[in-house]
């Protein structure tokens, strides 16, 4: 089941961990799944976010949370870098993209767009990527996001440096496209 949704109902969650709609009504009710009820209903709704803590916690496959394809956002102040690859992964990956040319743009995007995967160039708006990339988790309410710095200025110590700052991979300028959807599987990987 593909999921692009903030809010799930209790027999969705019920498909996704493969139990009976009444077990998660006593998850909740017993307070082991927060979430909140639909006023003047019994109806119950659970944040994605709470599901994704909640399955970890208890050892559920995440299996059934698994997006069709991934949803990358690319921020980065080149015009030709956000179409040139926007324009690769959607057509030959059938990824969901969404660019944004700022780190405003970005934090925007992060809010609305909602991505597993951020290609975020480290130098955007002349910003310091660890401050960028610290706003970006901060905005997203996927504790499962996964950022990808792209540079053509940093040293290789630098670059490593970026792993300690929260970022999962990194990719030097001038790359080649292959490169950049092996990145975007192997941070696809480490989320499962």
């Amino acid at each position: 089941m593909a999921l692009d949704r903030d809010v799930l109902t209790t027999g969705e969650v019920a498909k996704i961990c493969n139990v009976a709609p009444r077990t998660v009504s006593k998850w909740f009710d017993a307070g082991q799944l927060k979430g909140y009820r639909i006023p003047g209903s019994k109806d119950r709704r659970i944040p994605m976010s709470e599901l994704r803590r909640f399955m970890k916690a208890h050892g559920i496959p995440m299996d059934g949370l698994a997006p069709s394809s991934p949803r990358v956002l690319i921020a980065d102040d080149e015009q030709e870098v956000l179409d040139a690859l926007a324009s690769v992964l959607r057509d030959q990956k059938g990824y969901e993209v969404e660019t944004a040319g700022t780190s405003f743009a970005a934090g925007i995007a992060v809010e609305r767009f909602k991505p597993s995967i951020v290609l975020l160039d480290v130098h955007l708006d002349g910003g310091e990527g660890r401050d960028v990339a610290r706003l970006i988790r901060a905005g997203s309410d996927n504790p499962d996001i996964r950022l990808i710095g792209m540079s053509g200025r940093l040293t290789d110590g630098q670059a490593q440096g970026l792993y300690g700052a929260g970022f999962h991979g990194f990719l030097k300028k001038p790359f080649q496209i292959r490169s950049v959807i092996d990145a975007i599987e192997q941070v696809t990987r480490l989320a499962a």
